[in-house]
């Protein structure tokens, strides 16, 4: 589980560069002087480069000090969000290219590995740093006192007066609000405030958990080519926990599936110890937040038949079969709370909310809007592209995902990507095909997500291994017959410098990409009806001494409300459609809006 491989999950590529390893210019010498040499030290800072720089630069960020409920101090926020970034970024870059220009081969190595670990912090770090800026001057969270927010703390209340677990809902996260308000805001009545801090730390986070998850099976420039991507588009400071989980649980069903495929090589002992770290893991994420299981149940179920060592030998099969029942056993153990609502109440929770995402073609998952569109409607969104509606976009990351399964289908990552899409896919059809008759919505419309973040992943892999088979193919090509054995055509220093190359221009996405992700939430009046209503509304609530917060925009701000969560019991039995106008609710949802009384149209 600390692996960090510097290879692919692929027996098939080694654990050298694929082509101008050996370089005769720059000779390979020592990795770094100290601990730094050993394995797990490497493991160590790089883990610690990428909290350090998550955590650091949002704290960086709340020296910031402008009013953010007026553009002018929104831009000058941003602006100045990008100028620490380019400060702290710049330096890390110069040291890349100039090791891959002049430093040994396992210096750069080592310094790759730091880089890259520090940009995925950071990626993150602008956007907690940008919730940071956005809530300036307010102790409450984005969301205030309304919607999920809300919930959250409620259910956090609920705990703290132990009136038990929240229904069906993963009690992780508001288990830590309820701790964390218990540990700094004095228990009852601190839960909006612990929310507030909690949504900024893990927004930090979820940068790094990506990375280093995909570490377990890429080296640190593909892995950084998925996880930066990933959290900047995943990445819902409202609820930070929720996707940093299906970001995660792809690579390590990938990690774990490589255990079963090489069963044959492990002891009793080991295959017994590995399904029992593996079964902790999908526990406490299981309980951090569930729906992503769902939706890799199915692909997964198949796919593990096939990679399952069937003909491996007697030990090989009793070595499989002891890691996944393990893995099982263990997993559903640390999730048996949750486990147990849902098999006592979780028919009783139909989803019958529908928004934007519900009303809009469904085989569109190039995108996500929630139910802040301001004045956006499914008659214009998506926009339609130029190809069969399809954009630039969605050709090029098609086009990848044929690079993935035509030459990377060796690869149990790809194999795993795709299996989840698949099984997603289908679920996603069965559900939104039966949302007429049943009137429930089953959150079908949260498989846009999964099913972008494989094709995504798909792609990357696709470019992997686009690349590996290139770079043998030129090698076999421009090689002459005299060429003595074991040298290169293409240097690998060439090679070096190319990647540190890319590396630079994905850290420029990520900074622009983290900007474009907070600008969404920069306070917006309500009537706007954006994105930006939720961290408006933070500033319109008394803080704990009953004064309002230092930039807001009312003149009498709202009351704190503490109460414990219920579940709500009036089941509508039909499909709720917010967002829609009342006259318009015959022709989205086929019935009248309950509160019109007049002629149905």
């Amino acid at each position: 589980m600390t692996n960090l491989a510097a290879g692919t999950v692929t027996t098939e590529t080694p654990e050298t560069e694929p082509s101008g390893a050996a370089d005769p210019v720059a000779p390979a010498g020592p990795a770094a002087p100290g601990l730094l040499s050993r394995r797990w030290a490497q493991i160590t800072a790089e883990v610690l480069v990428s909290v350090v720089a998550a955590v650091g630069f949002t704290l960086l960020c709340t020296r910031i000090d402008v009013n953010p409920l007026n553009r002018i101090g929104q831009v000058s926020g941003l602006a100045k969000i990008q100028q620490y970034v380019a400060v702290i970024g710049l330096p890390l870059l110069a040291v890349l290219v100039f090791t891959a220009y002049r430093g040994t081969l396992r210096r750069h190595r080592l310094t790759q590995r730091l880089v890259c670990a520090a940009l995925a912090g950071l990626s993150t770090g602008v956007i907690a740093g940008g919730v940071v800026v956005a809530l300036n001057g307010t102790p409450w969270p984005l969301g205030g006192q309304e919607g999920d927010p809300s919930v959250l703390v409620h259910m956090a209340t609920g705990m703290l007066d132990d009136k038990g677990l929240p229904g069906v809902y993963p009690p992780g996260f508001p288990a830590l609000i309820a701790l964390w308000a218990k540990i700094r805001y004095h228990g009852v009545g601190g839960e909006g405030f612990a929310l507030h801090d909690l949504q900024i730390l893990f927004s930090a986070l979820v940068g790094p958990m990506s990375y280093l998850s995909w570490r377990l099976l890429l080296r640190p420039f593909w892995a950084l080519l998925i996880a930066v991507p990933a959290a900047v588009v995943f990445l819902d400071p409202i609820r930070p926990y929720s996707h940093v989980v299906m970001i995660m649980l792809v690579p390590l069903l990938t990690a774990v599936l490589r255990e079963v495929r090489r069963a044959g090589e492990l002891s009793t002992r080991s295959a017994l110890l590995r399904g029992l770290g593996f079964g902790v893991v999908f526990g406490l994420l299981f309980l951090w937040y569930s729906g992503w299981y769902l939706w890799s149940a199915p692909g997964i179920a198949v796919l593990t038949l096939f990679v399952f060592p069937w003909r491996g030998g007697r030990t090989a099969v009793r070595n499989g079969l002891a890691l996944i029942g393990t893995t099982v056993v263990s997993a559903g153990l640390v999730g048996s709370p949750l486990l147990y609502q849902l098999a006592t109440i979780g028919a009783d929770v139909p989803d019958r909310y529908g928004y934007i995402m519900v009303y809009t073609d469904p085989t569109y998952i190039m995108g996500w809007m929630s139910d802040r569109v301001g004045q956006t409607t499914y008659h214009d969104y998506p926009a339609s592209g130029e190809l069969a509606g399809q954009s630039g976009f969605a050709i090029l990351l098609v086009a990848g995902v044929g690079l993935g399964i035509g030459l990377g289908l060796r690869s149990l990552a790809v194999r795993t990507a795709a299996a989840v899409l698949a099984g997603a896919w289908l679920m996603r059809f069965t559900f939104a095909g039966k949302m007429a008759q049943t009137g429930t919505v089953a959150l079908y419309p949260r498989t846009t997500w999964i099913i972008l973040y494989c094709l995504m992943i798909l792609a990357v892999l696709g470019l992997m291994a686009a690349f590996h088979r290139g770079s043998g193919w030129l090698e076999r090509v421009l090689r002459k017959d005299d060429a003595p054995a074991g040298t290169s055509v293409l240097s690998g220093r060439m090679l070096r410098q190319l990647a540190a190359g890319l590396v630079c221009a994905l850290a420029l996405f990520g900074t622009m990409g983290a900007s474009w992700s907070v600008n969404r939430y920069m306070p917006e009046h309500e009537k706007a009806g954006t994105m930006g209503l939720d961290a408006w509304r933070a500033h319109t609530i008394k803080k704990a001494d009953g004064s309002c917060p230092r930039f807001a925009p009312v003149s009498t701000c709202a009351d704190i409300i503490v109460k414990d969560w219920t579940p709500d019991k009036d089941d509508k039995k039909f499909v709720w459609c917010a967002g829609v106008e009342t006259e318009d609710w015959q022709a989205v949802c086929g019935r009248r809006a309950p509160w019109d009384n007049g002629p149905a149209k």
